[in-house]
């Protein structure tokens, strides 16, 4: 059965729900669809008490560390950190608490391709259970392309059946934002999610689009319950309209 993932999005040191597309290199103002008064350590602890295990964290730029750590420290090994992961860092942060790390960007060379030495290195480093694939990623030609450095660089991996069975011996899971649809709450890629539902051969969380609670169904029929879905920008936590209460409900009814 489709799940409900939450997530705590940091920008700068704050929660946030940005517009995906618009977050770039060097710029500090992308376009926000809500900016929260609480800290992350808030919404881990709400996450915790709701038993919502296998949210992501995600540092979108610099100076996110103190808050990515405080959500850490308000929910041992029950999150998800992304954001800058590297070999380096990785087992700092699962030292830190996180239940395990997400990598995208540090898995490619300068020349936006898959290098595959960082991703044994890294797998061998803290282990595949330890290890999320974020291949976040943007349609191009037809398909879908990895996109990495804030969805702003387009790779030639693409996401298919071969690239999902390549990758899949070296981390645990998938997340993958549609990047196109990311934040805009305009409907989710369900091409994309169908594709996931019978190729994918981990456990996937979708996200990107989502706009009302009829989603988790939408996801859970095209995928045959095999992706999980994240709700952001729509959730009336993040100022949207989608009840958060109805969410908890749904994975609990499962």
């Amino acid at each position: 059965m489709t799940r409900f993932r939450p997530c705590i999005d940091l920008h700068q040191g704050q929660v946030k729900q940005i517009v995906g597309g618009t977050l770039r290199v060097g710029e500090s103002t992308p376009a926000t669809n809500f900016v929260s008064e609480r800290g992350a350590a808030y919404y881990a602890e709400l996450y915790r008490k709701d038993g919502l295990d296998g949210a992501h964290v995600i540092q979108l730029g610099p100076g996110n560390r103190e808050s990515a750590l405080s959500s850490l420290r308000a929910w041992p090994d029950g999150l998800q950190l992304g954001g800058g992961v590297t070999a380096e860092n990785a087992n700092d942060w699962i030292q830190a608490g996180a239940a395990k790390v997400i990598v995208t960007s540090w898995l490619f060379d300068a020349q936006a391709r898959l290098d595959p030495e960082r991703l044994s290195r890294l797998s061998k480093l803290v282990g595949p259970e330890k290890l999320v694939i974020d291949l976040s990623c943007r349609g191009a030609d037809g398909d879908w392309r990895v996109a990495i450095n804030r969805w702003q660089t387009p790779t030639n991996l693409r996401v298919d059946s071969k690239t999902l069975k390549l990758l899949a011996p070296y981390c645990s899971e998938f997340l993958i934002h549609a990047a196109d649809v990311e934040g805009l709450r305009g409907g989710m890629d369900e091409n994309l999610i169908t594709f996931l539902g019978a190729e994918c051969p981990l456990p996937v969380t979708y996200a990107g689009g989502a706009r009302s609670l009829d989603d988790l169904e939408t996801v859970n029929t095209l995928s045959q319950g095999r992706v999980d879905l994240t709700i952001g920008s729509a959730l009336d936590l993040f100022g949207g309209t989608v009840p958060y209460a109805e969410c908890v409900a749904w994975n609990r009814q499962g």
